[in-house]
């Protein structure tokens, strides 16, 4: 028997590029797979067939999503300024376009930028005011 013909193998080499690949992008739903396929190649050493490995890898992975799913926190992420460091920081906006819209540098990358539903839009520095998907909603800051 080779060493690739070995399931357990096959279980503890997917675990680790799955450790790998959560390492890259910093999801822990990658994590909680790759304890999956551990669980899957512990089962085979227990001498369980291959269908139960995945059967086992497969509840493993699921059971341990869905309770990392539900440890997050409800509500609108886009208002908890503990979550979005963005809001409070200041930009400036040139102009607005004809739809209340406007592009912002921020962060070294550019943002689309809407005005708060209250305010007209007029050039000038802004604050982050909440962040609606990828668009930054905005509010004028008063010059004394």
């Amino acid at each position: 028997m080779t060493l690739l013909n070995d399931p357990a193998t096959l279980w503890w080499i997917l675990s680790g590029g799955l450790v790998l690949a959560e390492l890259m992008t910093g999801t822990f739903y990658l994590l909680v797979l790759a304890l999956g396929a551990a669980a899957g190649a512990l089962s085979h050493y227990l001498g369980a067939p291959v269908l139960w490995q995945i059967i086992v890898a497969a509840l493993c992975g699921g059971v341990g999503g869905a309770v990392l799913n539900s440890r997050q926190k409800p509500g609108n992420v886009s208002l908890d300024s503990d979550l979005q460091l963005d809001i409070g920081k200041t930009v400036m906006v040139q102009e607005w376009d004809a739809q209340g819209q406007s592009q912002v540098k921020h962060r070294g990358a550019v943002w689309t930028a809407l005005t708060s539903p209250h305010e007209p839009p007029q050039a000038g520095m802004h604050r982050i005011v909440e962040i609606s998907g990828s668009r930054l909603v905005l509010e004028k800051i008063q010059s004394l």
